[in-house]
């Protein structure tokens, strides 16, 4: 059973929305305002990928203006990092794929850009929306977390080798990073977490062929407000579901969560591998 970062964040929040999204495939119709902004996202990132080949970006670019201000912007912060010298014998790779078994799972990741060289190896990851999250919130994300350990974990660079840095697109004036660096005992606390987790998950999943649902967040602390489940799992009260499509639209535009595109194969995938 493949898993990404988007099922472990949902998991840790809300082990029934995971359910709902993943195993009984209860979607939710996205508004055209939500369309468009995953539709931008993806053309940023498929032009980044392209850049990073070599091919030829400037026809596409000038004929959307938006575009070209967020390629040539982050270009101009960061050139050290995107624009390579032709002389380094660094490895780079875009939308660069791997994957670690685990238990009997499989850790899926695909980082936007990879940067190794014989001492390092960076992450590099795109995000189109914003406002950059705090700090503590990105580093607890299993975004963050999964991708420093599966590198770790199927490379030979050691912990302390290895980073992750957000770049931040839309950011004003202009494009803003946050970079995380690694260690062993990160790693660890990682991997314990996780064991943590799908141990969980290989117990909801024996239960739910026996016909019980996964169980509830235990503290919905205002995330049930947020959720296009809440009426159907009994949290929020019926007359609230004309405000909650807005306010859920105004979460997904601060923390990003819309940008889940490359994640979606991959929930397929891992769908069709759970016994019912």
């Amino acid at each position: 059973m493949r898993l990404s970062q988007g099922h472990l964040n949902l998991l840790a929040t809300c082990p029934r929305k995971y359910q709902h999204t993943f195993i009984d495939q209860l979607g939710s119709p996205t508004t055209p305002e939500q369309q468009e902004k995953q539709a931008w996202g993806s053309r940023f990132h498929l032009l980044m990928q392209q850049r990073e080949l070599g091919l030829p970006i400037e026809s596409i670019i000038q004929e959307d203006a938006q575009l070209q201000r967020w390629v040539t912007g982050l270009v101009g912060v960061a050139p050290d990092i995107l624009t390579p010298n032709p002389n380094s014998e660094a490895f780079r790779d875009s939308e660069h794929c791997r994957t670690l078994a685990f238990g009997d799972y499989l850790l899926t990741v695909i980082y936007d850009l990879l940067i190794a060289d014989i001492k390092s190896a960076q992450i590099l990851d795109w995000k189109t929306y914003p406002k950059p999250q705090k700090r503590q919130n990105l580093a607890q994300n299993w975004q963050t977390r999964l991708y420093l350990y599966v590198l770790a974990e199927t490379s030979d660079y050691a912990p302390e080798q290895i980073s992750m840095t957000y770049w931040f697109v839309q950011s004003q004036p202009e494009a803003k990073s946050l970079k995380f660096t690694y260690n062993a005992g990160l790693h660890e606390q990682t991997r314990r977490d996780l064991s943590r987790l799908l141990h969980q998950l290989t117990d909801w999943l024996r239960r739910y062929e026996k016909g019980e649902e996964f169980p509830l967040v235990e503290e919905p602390a205002g995330t049930c407000d947020f959720c296009q489940y809440a009426v159907r799992c009994n949290m929020v009260p019926e007359p609230r579901r004309d405000i909650a499509p807005q306010r859920w639209r105004d979460r997904t535009a601060e923390t990003g969560e819309s940008e889940t595109n490359k994640d979606l194969m991959l929930n397929l995938a891992s769908i069709q591998e759970v016994s019912l």
